[in-house]
């Protein structure tokens, strides 16, 4: 067990980076800064550097060793004791924890390493280096987490960071605003989180006995608890499930609560591709694969899970066919993404949903440092529409970003191809109905021809931006997370071989962890070809034709655009749903807020009647007990004498 405390060290480093950035940041801010920039790129990359390693190290002892099935360490400490309840804080490392580890530790160093040629010249460069060194330790306790209230704090950690990291350049109010955004939304889906672990307290302990309250406290939401105490759940089994899975829906940006993440954009375009694309948004799709021993018990909340993640992914992808900032078809690509990986879920295809995770974290985290690669080059310009023509100009980018794109428009061989085909077979052989499978194959067709769109628009044609001769390649400490994120977007993908072609090594892997699902795969290869075949020729056939209409101009697309103008400009304007929001809850809070608590309560109620109310009274009383005041000796010795009347009567009577 001692030799396991190096563990420590994975989220322990990236604290310490933290602690060093953030000390150097404070003396900055005072004028006092002496360390150099090299010395804060060098810590800032170093501590996550370092953490993968453990990482990887951790990953090959769980696969060199057949029989271990997870290393597990002491508690760290115990946060509460009550009434037989107790929450203690300590680490798990098992097959699913190891492999996010690995991602969260790969991808975050990575892009770490790509902050120090995006941001170098900003003046807040050491707080920018603290508050990813700070969510990458966030991130990696809640993927360690032994127990929901450590993942819940984890939770709450990576949304504190992403608070900070979306508005980063808070002195625009527009960034503010949408750091903001993101902090409220997150807290909506948290008091649902919250709920269900109330839940899961609530239903364990009405079902103690007095003896048993009284003997050693339990920790009923520590995982191996609830694993081997699950069937005590009952009937609440579903409540708690629906308001776990309400939780993820703002974590990982679905609907209802999927409108933060466009806007969270603002911020700096490498915190896009930490959190945004492989880190913090498949929080939620980590807690529900975690707990999936519960969510089997509740074939209702798989029903809802699948049916919201569908939705999702296509309507995501109808927005992203209409955007023209860069960043922003980047953001609802990662929205309907993530609903590919709800829908996993919901046909109970938990590995399925965690292999789409590993691969779209290196397509998607790709993606948008190769965006953040052509706005540097281009002075911060995010609009496809004055790009164009970038292929010669920055050629190992327009490389890596083809190869990105390919990938996560399910192109074979590459790694998107491998995870999204497992997810719509999944579907195909699981889903309560046809059309899940009919709107998850639409919406990777719509997937392949946006981002072909994306692509075609920026790097091919002539060039649109108005100084043309500034255009150039990123410097190699951003193109190297590029080539490295390129290959393992490649390759990742054979970890997950289609059942025609033998075992999936990831399925193998989390089939591990012990938990069995009602997952039902058809004998029949014949079938999984036939719709690998469709799914591939269907996302050719949309690549090809993105390809030929914005590359070719080609007039009936233009006067199809007219026919369907009202359909794509309300697509374009994000079918208003922040505006519903507006109109439906935020005014009416706002108003609530100011006429109600602060007009009326506020002013009128405790400032008005009970703080000045109370004074004005106690001045009242104080200046009618002054007129007693008089300085005359004759009437002091009248009020004694009346009060000691008074006192008898009292007395006698």
């Amino acid at each position: 067990m001692a030799s396991n405390y190096y563990i420590l060290l994975i989220p322990l480093l990236p604290f310490i980076g933290f602690l060093i950035n953030g000390s150097i940041a404070v003396q900055r801010s005072r004028g006092k800064g002496f360390i150099s920039t090299q010395f804060t790129s060098f810590a800032a990359c170093l501590m996550p550097s370092v953490s993968f390693a453990l990482s990887l190290l951790v990953f090959i002892t769980l696969l060199t060793n057949d029989n271990l099935t997870q290393i597990a360490l002491p508690k760290i400490l115990s946060w509460m004791v009550l009434n037989g309840f107790s929450v203690n804080f300590g680490f798990l490392i098992d097959h699913l924890s190891s492999l996010m580890l690995l991602v969260v530790t790969g991808v975050g160093s990575l892009i770490h390493f790509y902050s120090i040629g995006y941001m170098k010249d900003d003046p807040a460069f050491a707080r920018y280096m603290a508050y990813l060194n700070l969510f990458l330790f966030f991130m990696i306790t809640l993927v360690m987490a032994d127990s929901l209230p450590l993942l819940f704090v984890g939770w709450e950690g990576v949304g504190l960071c992403s608070y900070l990291l979306i508005g980063f350049w808070f002195t625009d109010k527009e960034k503010a605003q949408a750091g903001k955004k993101a902090f409220i939304v997150n807290r909506i889906g948290d008091f649902g989180f919250l709920i269900g672990m109330f839940a899961i307290v609530a239903t364990f302990t009405s079902q103690s006995s007095p003896l048993e309250e009284t003997a050693l406290a339990k920790n009923f939401l520590d995982f191996s608890y609830l694993f081997n105490h699950q069937h005590l759940l009952g009937p609440s089994i579903v409540l708690i499930t629906l308001c776990l899975f309400f939780g993820a829906t703002g974590k990982s940006a679905q609907i209802p609560l999927y409108v933060w993440l466009p806007d969270a954009m603002a911020g700096p375009t490498p915190v896009s591709a930490l959190i945004h694309a492989a880190t913090m948004v498949t929080a939620g799709i980590y807690m529900i694969a975690r707990l999936s021993f519960l969510f089997v018990m509740a074939p209702f909340t798989l029903h809802v899970i699948a049916t919201i993640g569908a939705l999702t992914a296509f309507f995501a992808a109808l927005i992203a066919i209409t955007q023209y900032d860069i960043k922003k078809i980047l953001a609802y690509s990662t929205v309907s993404q993530l609903g590919y990986m709800f829908l996993a879920l919901g046909v109970s295809a938990f590995s399925a949903s965690i292999f789409h995770v590993m691969t779209h974290a290196f397509f998607k985290a790709g993606l948008f440092l190769c965006a953040g690669s052509v706005i540097h080059s281009l002075h911060h310009e995010q609009d496809i529409r004055f790009m164009g023509g970038l292929w010669k100009k920055m050629p190992k980018t327009a490389i890596t970003f083809l190869i990105f794109t390919l990938a996560i428009s399910g192109i074979p061989p590459l790694s998107g191809f491998f995870s999204k085909d497992e997810i719509l077979y999944m579907t195909y052989a699981n889903a309560p109905h046809i059309s899940y499978y009919i709107l998850g194959l639409v919406t990777a067709g719509l997937t392949a021809f946006y981002m072909m769109r994306l692509f075609v628009y920026t790097f091919l044609g002539e060039t649109r931006y108005e100084h043309p001769e500034n255009i150039h390649e990123s410097p190699w400490t951003m193109t190297f997370p590029l080539i490295t994120l390129a290959v393992l977007a490649t390759f990742a993908g054979f970890i997950g071989l289609p059942h025609i072609f033998g075992h999936s090594w990831i399925g193998d892997w989390l089939a591990k962890l012990g938990q069995r699902t009602p997952l039902h795969i058809p004998d029949s290869t014949l079938q999984e070809g036939h719709l690998m075949l469709i799914s591939v020729v269907w996302a050719l056939l949309c690549s090809g034709l993105a390809f030929l209409i914005y590359r070719k101009n080609l007039n009936f697309f233009k006067n199809f655009k007219r026919i369907i103008y009202p359909l794509y400009s309300f697509a374009s304007n994000k079918f208003r749903v922040d505006e519903f929001y507006t109109y439906l809850i935020v005014k009416p809070i706002k108003l609530f807020s100011d006429y109600v608590l602060y007009r009326f309560f506020d002013r009128d109620v405790i400032d008005g009647l009970l703080v000045n109310g109370s004074a004005r009274c106690s001045n009242l009383l104080g200046r009618s007990l002054s007129l007693l005041q008089t300085g005359l000796l004759g009437n002091y010795l009248l009020y004694l004498l009346i009060a000691i009347c008074l006192m008898l009567l009292f007395f006698v009577f």
